[in-house]
């Protein structure tokens, strides 16, 4: 019979401990000592590798310290795999000592324990120490490379993941060496780094080695484009369609860039078609995505049948899910379907919480928003950037300066967040809009950072609601500086102008958006019905029932009329007769919208429309009528918040 060797018999030990430890924690010693030699640092070495691989780094420490009880030398081949246990436990004090007793033995230097300690410090925090580790090695590998670059990536340190990177590639060695793992690193760092062309170069480099094909590498790519660069949906559908032997995460991957750049349609099909796709399974992370689609395009029916589906799956209580679809229902108009879920939630984070006030506040219930906050702070959980971000927008869209300017006090005296743009971006919208321009203004040149562009067009939005000319003129000039580009400050300075009948400077303004080539973006409006979205331009002429459209608002027209609507020409910014600016208004797209909304449901049925610009002050006022002409309620969503329309009044006060 063929006798075991020590290293199989200490290895069948190592393996009967991590099954059997919590009935008899003496099997391995008493194995130990009836086969192997407890003075054999090989076999000690087995068994603390064994355990490591085992995921039972708390034994395999426990093993390390009882081998130097013995007064045992390690050797090169006993630090890795002991270190490797400290990086699995994040234990940098049990780390440090072992780096120590490396020293002291010497084997500080070997390229083997140095890969390790880079690991071990990175995934404990300490990308420095790690650094340190890297840049004392005489000699290094293609994994002591890739461990350091990955460590900058798992610490956010992008610049530095791709700058050493590049170091890599300029050190002389073969570039055959490098890997799927420290390719997956680099690509995760550069869709954080703004730098041009980069994620092009790295992609070049992939292609030459034959990576973009694997999976990993194919999921972070699209990834990295998606985020890094205009045009990269395209690149990354492209991407996602070369890679071999797609997982679920490829799936999520091309979903959410979809998701993210508002083509909900497209992230629709990918789930219909991973879900029928029997070798695959999507998890919560593929439903928060689908959900978040659902968000940008307000399809209503289909959030519902997510829901459906998370209740199936028993994901209800998952809070990222849970999280998603209060989301979900604020964005599709159905804020008390929101509040419903939130209820039901058992576990609730601070993203849970933020949701919902988000969601009230979008919807202009300012102070159910404000009365949930403060029960969130008593249940322990502690608000942070985002949350009174939502607040703060909250308190804009009602008008209420007062809590505004209290909260907005106590972020950095009472919960230790400093405020940043989005703070004061709210602010001065809240202020702006609520008439106190001077002070709005004020608080703008006593930031601490630089007023970025939204904080200057909430401001001249503001100067248009209160025709203030002059304060535009300066708003309109620090955009100009940060984008001369932007359609929108022109438009919205044309607006002002002629609100004071300045005509000439509302074709000077057209003039020059005219030889730069700047063309307003068409505003739109969406309707999901039967699962189907319809989409209206103004004076629509594609969609296959504008006849009967049409006609509807004729008849609707008179209605308007006899009880009492006055158009409101001041929505039209053209130098022309009344009666040509009464005809264009006609034709809105949201008009459009209501009108086939109204055509296609059951009488009493609620018609939700989603626009992609804000909703006009003439249509404003034809919804609120035409809801009580025909006692229906509208919900309209536009660029900015939820107007409720319903018995001839809108949820906002009319005030947005």
């Amino acid at each position: 019979m063929k006798v075991p060797s020590k290293k199989t018999l200490f290895s069948s030990a190592s393996r009967l401990l991590h099954t059997e430890r919590q009935t008899d924690r003496q099997n391995l010693t008493t194995l130990f000592n009836r086969y192997v030699d407890k003075t054999d640092v090989f076999s000690w070495n087995s068994v603390i590798a064994d355990l490591a691989r085992s995921n039972d780094s708390s034994e395999a420490l426990r093993a390390f310290s009882s081998m130097r009880k013995l007064s045992l030398h390690p050797n090169r081949s006993t630090f890795p795999c002991a270190i490797k246990a400290c990086s699995s436990l994040l234990d940098l004090f049990s780390g440090k000592q072992t780096h120590q007793q490396a020293f002291v033995f010497g084997y500080h230097s070997d390229v083997f324990v140095s890969s390790a300690l880079i690991v071990m410090y990175s995934a404990c925090g300490e990308v420095e120490d790690a650094r340190k580790v890297f840049d004392e090695m005489p000699e290094r590998n293609i994994v002591c490379w890739t461990s350091m670059i990955r460590g900058y990536d798992l610490n956010g340190n992008a610049f530095d993941a791709v700058s050493l990177f590049k170091e890599l590639l300029l050190d002389g060695r073969d570039h055959e060496d490098v890997d799927s793992k420290g390719v997956v690193s680099v690509i995760s760092a550069c869709s954080r780094v703004a730098a041009k062309g980069l994620t092009e170069s790295i992609h070049g480099f992939v292609v030459k080695r034959g990576f973009e094909r694997g999976v990993s590498v194919g999921n972070t790519l699209l990834d990295a484009y998606a985020k890094g660069r205009e045009g990269g949906v395209a690149v990354a559908r492209k991407i996602f369609d070369e890679i071999v032997g797609k997982d679920s995460v490829s799936y999520n991957s091309i979903m959410s860039v979809y998701a993210q750049n508002g083509m909900s349609s497209e992230a629709f099909d990918v789930f219909r078609i991973l879900m029928n796709d029997k070798g695959l399974t999507f998890n919560s992370i593929t439903l928060s995505t689908v959900l978040l689609a659902v968000s940008h395009s307000g399809a209503l029916r289909v959030g519902k049948c997510v829901h459906d589906q998370v209740v199936r799956m028993g994901l209800e209580d998952d809070v990222v899910v849970g999280t998603s679809i209060i989301d979900m229902y604020c964005k599709c108009g159905r804020v008390e379907a929101a509040r419903k879920v939130f209820d039901r939630m058992r576990k609730k984070n601070v993203r849970t919480w933020t949701a919902m006030i988000a969601g009230y506040g979008m919807h202009g219930h300012a102070v159910k928003a404000l009365e949930l906050f403060p029960v969130m702070i008593s249940s322990g959980v502690r608000p942070n950037y985002i949350t009174f971000v939502s607040v703060l927008a909250a308190c804009s869209h009602a008008g209420l300066h007062v809590e505004g300017w209290r909260w907005f006090n106590l972020m950095k005296g009472r919960f230790g967040v400093e405020p940043g743009l989005e703070h004061y971006g709210c602010m001065v919208d809240l202020l702006g809009r609520a008439g106190y321009l001077q002070k709005a203004y004020d608080l703008v040149l006593t930031m601490k950072m630089k007023p970025d562009s939204v904080i200057w067009s909430s401001l001249l939005a503001a100067c248009r609601i209160h025709k203030n000319v002059e304060l535009a003129e300066i708003s309109v000039a620090r955009l100009f500086e940060l984008d001369s580009s932007n359609c929108g400050y022109y438009m919205l300075l044309s607006h002002i102008y002629a609100d004071a009948g300045r005509w000439k400077d509302v074709e000077r303004v057209r003039t020059v958006m005219k030889k730069r080539g700047l063309v307003k973006p068409p505003g739109f409006s969406l309707l999901e019905l039967n699962g189907e979205v319809h989409v209206f331009l103004i004076g629509d002429e594609e969609h296959p029932k504008r006849d009967e459209i049409y006609e509807f608002l004729e008849e609707l027209n008179v209605k308007l009329l006899e009880a009492g609507y006055v158009s409101n020409t001041a929505s039209v910014c053209h130098d022309v007769d009344e009666e040509e600016k009464e005809m264009t208004l006609r034709v809105h797209s949201e008009k459009l919208a209501v009108a086939f909304g109204i055509m296609s449901t059951v009488p009493g049925a609620t018609v939700s429309v989603v626009k992609n610009l804000r909703v006009c002050s003439d249509c404003h006022d034809v919804i609120k009528l035409i809801s009580k002409i025909v006692d229906r309620e509208f919900v309209v969503r536009d660029a900015k918040r939820f107007h409720h329309f319903k018995n001839g009044v809108c949820s906002c006060g009319d005030y947005w």
